[in-house]
């Protein structure tokens, strides 16, 4: 019993993780109605952000949050105001299209800038533990969690309580009604994309500190994010948390009793189950 509470507890807080880094693909979608293919690059960049911090002015990773934040804001805001917005609302297809057009672009950027190997941020926390009895929390992981949690509660906070955040929700609901209350939603989604990024960067830094990276490791947590934002329900933040510990479990108890090659196949089996049985996701609105 002792051996598989460790897979679970390790689970859990992975599944903050996994959370944060789905928020800002799950929250484009219910705001914008947008599928952000370079959403998971975009993250990537935030990685190699704080890395360049952590490695060249010798900045705790932590605080590195400090710079990367607003630089990943701006680069959202201009992402979604200079490009995206011009093809919102001409179908489906253009408004991927440039999506995908970007996370090409960032892939082969950071390939050129940083080379193809593997980078990660260390700190002095990555090799920490808790230890309660035979059960060993790692700290990192804990710290993933608390913060994953505090990113979810916060943007809640926001988009209920603020003014720009009902703004935001407004245009979110009904474009034109938003208009006419003079609302310019072309700024609205800019700044929702800006703070999707925030998200991102957050995400971007905390993977750096728990894994290794690649400049095309950009495609695969934009594979996860899907996976948790379809077990959730897209558009909900809170099942993105639900969903991200949902896979995360799904993951590590799969390489507990199967092993470890088999990880991700469980952990896909288990969304697929998902998918079959409710297609909205537990928190997804039925069509």
């Amino acid at each position: 019993m002792e051996a598989l509470i460790q897979p679970i507890i390790n689970g859990l807080l992975l599944g903050g993780l996994y959370a944060v880094i789905a928020l800002g693909l799950t929250t484009m979608f219910g705001i914008v109605k947008l599928v952000n293919l370079a959403h998971g690059d975009l993250m990537i960049l935030s990685s190699y952000l704080s890395l360049t911090l952590v490695t060249y002015f010798g900045i705790n990773p932590f605080l590195s949050i400090l710079f990367v934040v607003p630089i990943m804001f701006v680069v959202g805001f201009a992402i979604q105001k200079y490009l995206l917005n011009r093809v919102l609302g001409k179908e489906m297809e253009p408004p991927l299209l440039v999506a995908f057009g970007i996370s090409i672009i960032l892939q082969n950027l950071l390939l050129l800038v940083f080379t193809p190997d593997a980078k990660g941020i260390m700190t002095d926390i990555s090799v920490k533990t808790i230890q309660i009895g035979n059960i060993y929390l790692p700290v990192l992981y804990l710290v993933d969690f608390i913060i994953g949690c505090l990113v979810i509660f916060c943007l809640r906070l926001f988009y209920n309580k603020s003014f720009l955040g009902r703004a935001i929700r407004a245009a979110s609901d009904d474009v034109g009604a938003a208009k006419l209350m003079g609302i310019d939603t072309s700024n609205i989604f800019a700044i929702a994309m800006g703070i999707a990024m925030i998200t991102a960067a957050i995400a971007g830094i905390l993977v750096g500190m728990t894994f290794s990276f690649y400049p095309h490791t950009g495609s695969q947590y934009l594979i996860l994010s899907f996976g948790v934002i379809i077990i959730g329900g897209l558009g909900s933040m809170k099942g993105a948390l639900l969903g991200g510990i949902i896979l995360a479990e799904a993951q590590l108890l799969g390489a507990h009793f199967v092993g470890p090659g088999y990880q991700l196949l469980i952990g896909y089996a288990v969304l697929l189950a998902i998918l079959a049985l409710r297609p909205q996701g537990f928190f997804g609105q039925a069509h």
